[in-house]
């Protein structure tokens, strides 16, 4: 079997599919670290992914296993308090029904200068880094395997699990499949705990600000269909203004580095299982700002799709799918 893809998506799939059993091999042009994953800031919150409702489902499933992950020890998983900025009234989250109690969601007013509207909660802040590094190594103690490759077409396998993220667009020949150019910086974390992310997105830019361990992401961009890979020095600087003037302890913290992520979007996430000539296809891409939270439970469905075929049989089966 074949996962294509070493993002969260298909690293989180390989490993649902080798504890299930399947032999597992991970063809990848980039090494888990180098990954867009690997520049996520790791917020756990559903972003620029639909549709609603399958969101909230695979969202919460990954808050699920985040949890037990994190009261397993894991050193990448954290939860930690935080603040969701609005300048207007917002709705209640749409995922609210399904994590609110978990996550202790609850309305406050004036909850930073400039935001007199805002929710706190309590969620999982992944060290994504850290994170994709922790995954490669559990899934090779799975038996497991993790391979370079750049692909052209999808491999001719018995089972394909296409979780190529952008590279789907090529792969599964997706126009849909689209890049929302994400750009953050990296911090010395000089003692912060609690996050903020302001989520009135305005003109393609965003304000955020996660602690991890021993550093902080700031962010960011959201820019569609924009494919430049190279950090841009007056993004930088505007980015570093906002989250300053958001959280003035981070004025004398010392940047480490700029990163930018090519965000895999799409109208709407596309899990879906087709049998081919060679066997079966399973296509699990377009998760846009939210690979990390719905990781787990889209690796649930991909297993679950994968154990259905081998039961049917490939006589039995038929296209099924998870999302639009």
């Amino acid at each position: 079997m074949h996962v294509v893809g070493a993002g969260v998506i298909g690293l989180s799939c390989a490993i649902r599919l080798a504890e299930a059993g399947f032999p597992v091999d991970v063809l990848t042009a980039d090494a888990p670290e180098d990954t867009t994953s690997a520049v996520a800031g790791g917020l756990w919150l559903p972003y620029r992914a639909e549709p609603a409702d399958q969101v909230a489902r695979w969202a919460a499933r990954t808050f699920d296993d985040f949890l037990a992950l994190h009261r397993h020890g894991s050193t990448s998983v954290l939860l930690r308090d935080g603040l969701l900025l609005h300048r207007e009234p917002a709705q209640r989250p749409f995922w609210a029904d399904l994590v609110g109690e978990l996550s202790g969601l609850r309305r406050v007013a004036d909850p930073a200068p400039g935001y007199p509207f805002g929710y706190a909660l309590r969620v999982p802040v992944v060290d994504t880094p850290r994170y994709q590094s922790e995954l490669a190594a559990h899934l090779r103690r799975l038996g497991g395997r993790i391979r370079r490759a750049r692909l052209d077409v999808l491999p001719p396998e018995a089972i394909v699990v296409n979780a190529a993220g952008l590279g789907a667009r090529a792969l599964a020949a997706d126009p849909s499949v689209y890049p929302v150019r994400g750009q953050v910086a990296v911090l010395d974390n000089p003692g912060l705990t609690d996050w903020l992310c302001d989520e009135d997105e305005v003109d393609g830019l965003l304000t955020y600000v996660l602690p991890r361990r021993d550093d902080v992401v700031v962010g960011g961009t959201a820019q569609e269909n924009d494919e430049r890979c190279e950090p841009d020095r007056e993004e930088a600087a505007g980015i570093l203004r906002r989250a300053q003037a958001l959280v003035p302890a981070l004025a004398d913290a010392r940047l480490r580095w700029s990163r930018v992520g090519l965000r895999p979007a799409r109208p709407a996430v596309r899990l879906e299982a087709q049998p081919s000539p060679d066997g079966l296809l399973v296509h699990c891409y377009g998760h846009g700002g939210a690979g990390v939270t719905l990781s787990w439970g889209c690796a649930a469905d991909v297993l679950g799709l994968v154990l259905d075929w081998t039961q049917d049989g490939p006589t039995g089966a038929s296209a099924r799918s998870f999302g639009a």
